[in-house]
C-alpha cells in the first residue's frame, strides 16, 4: 500500500482574524480599532479612530513591497540577507537592512515593517500616541510605562509573563516568534520568541532568527547567545513548554 504525503494547505483568510489574544489589551485612554487588508490584521490604538488613514497606510505599504516583489521574486523566497537596492521603496530597503545583522531573509521583517511604517506615519500626521500590533508583531509609541505580554500558545507559561516596557524608551518594536502557533514560517519549535529593539524591523527580524535556533528547551542558552551578537538587539525572552530563558534590557513581570 502506498501513501501521499498532503501538503499543508495555507490558512483561510479568516484565520488572519482570530487574534484572541487581543481580547487581553487594554487601551486605556486610547482609541482601539482593526484595519484588515488581505492578510494584514492591524490592531491599533491610537488618541482618535484612525481607521480610515490606517487602511489607506496598509494599501500604500503594500502596493510598494507587492510592485517590487512582482519585478524581484527572490526578494519573497530568499531565507538568506539580500543587498540593500538602492532603487528600492524605503519599506523595502528597511526590511532589507534589518535582515542583514539577523541573517534572515528580507521577508522576515515584513510584519514589523508594516507595523512600523503605519505607526510612524500616523504619528507624523495626526500626533498623538500610537500602537500598531501586527500579528505579535508591535511598534509602540506611548507617553507611559507600559507591559506586553507574551502569548506561547499551549505552554504553561503563556500569558504568564510580560515584558515592562518604560515610557523613555518610545518608541520601540517588540515581536514574537513561534514554531508552534501562528502562519509567519519558522523553523524552529519554540512556543514563543520575542525579541526588543529600537526597530521593529529588526525584532521581527531577530525573533525570526533566533526562533530558527530552537528546536527543544536545551536550545534557548545557545539561541539567546546569538541573540548577544546580533547589533542594535535589546533584549529577547524564549519560551519553550515549560522552559523561559531571557537575555538583554527586558523587565520580565508576572502576569494575572
Amino acid at each position: 500500500m502506498t501513501t501521499r504525503k498532503q501538503k499543508r494547505r495555507p490558512p483561510p483568510p479568516t484565520s488572519y482574524r482570530e487574534r484572541t489574544y487581543r481580547r487581553a489589551v487594554s487601551a486605556g485612554a486610547l482609541t482601539a480599532f482593526e484595519v484588515r487588508v488581505r492578510e494584514t490584521d492591524l490592531q491599533i490604538l491610537a488618541s482618535a479612530d484612525l481607521s480610515e488613514a490606517a487602511t489607506n497606510l496598509v494599501f500604500q505599504y503594500r502596493g510598494q513591497l507587492e510592485n517590487y516583489i512582482a519585478t524581484h521574486p527572490a526578494f519573497l523566497s530568499s531565507l538568506a540577507p539580500l543587498p540593500v537596492d538602492p532603487l528600492a521603496p524605503p519599506i523595502v530597503k528597511a526590511m532589507q537592512r534589518a535582515a542583514e545583522p539577523a541573517g534572515v531573509g528580507p521577508m522576515a521583517a515584513v510584519a514589523g515593517a508594516v507595523a512600523e511604517f503605519v505607526g510612524r506615519d500616523l504619528i507624523a500626521h495626526h500626533g498623538g500616541e500610537v500602537v500598531v500590533e501586527n500579528g505579535g508583531d508591535i511598534y509602540l509609541h506611548r507617553a507611559e510605562d507600559c507591559v506586553v505580554g507574551i502569548f506561547a500558545g499551549t505552554s504553561p507559561l503563556s500569558n504568564r509573563v510580560g515584558i515592562r516596557l518604560a515610557a523613555e524608551r518610545m518608541p520601540i518594536g517588540v515581536c514574537t516568534s513561534s514554531g508552534r502557533i501562528g502562519h509567519s514560517l519558522s523553523l524552529g519549535k519554540a512556543d514563543a520568541v520575542t525579541a526588543v529593539a529600537a526597530s521593529t524591523l529588526l525584532a521581527d527580524a531577530a525573533a525570526t532568527r533566533l526562533g530558527n535556533e530552537v528546536k527543544q528547551g536545551s536550545d534557548i542558552e545557545r539561541a539567546l547567545a546569538i541573540a548577544r551578537t546580533i547589533p542594535g538587539l535589546a533584549g529577547a525572552v524564549i519560551i519553550h513548554q515549560d522552559r523561559l530563558g531571557a537575555w538583554g534590557e527586558v523587565e520580565l513581570v508576572r502576569l494575572t
